[in-house]
């Protein structure tokens, strides 16, 4: 499982945020997603601790704290969604308004 930590400080590192998790039980992982452009910290990331309990423990502690200024949002990560296609506006199908193709 894997923890979603949310509303953290463009300035938080992966050893500040270590830190505060290893409070309540071994981390295993810490990741926080950079912007391509900036390479600034996006303000949000992963947690992964060796147990569940550890997490449910870390989760129930830290949400809704404050921490560097600002009040954490911390529950257990979903799934990463696909990404779907556009469909219906613009394009090549029959009611889009635009061009069409005639085979």
């Amino acid at each position: 499982m894997s923890i979603y930590v949310g509303n953290l400080s463009y300035n938080v590192t992966q050893e500040e945020l270590t830190q505060v998790f290893s409070e309540y039980g071994t981390v295993t992982r810490v990741q926080l997603p950079t912007d391509r452009e900036t390479g600034r910290v996006r303000g949000f990331g992963f947690v992964e601790m060796e147990s569940s309990a550890a997490e449910d423990a870390a989760i129930q502690a830290l949400d809704g704290a404050e921490w560097m200024g600002r009040v954490m949002k911390v529950n257990k990560a979903r799934p990463r969604e696909e990404k779907t296609t556009r469909s219906g506006s613009g394009g090549w199908g029959k009611n889009s308004g635009g061009y069409s193709r005639q085979y």
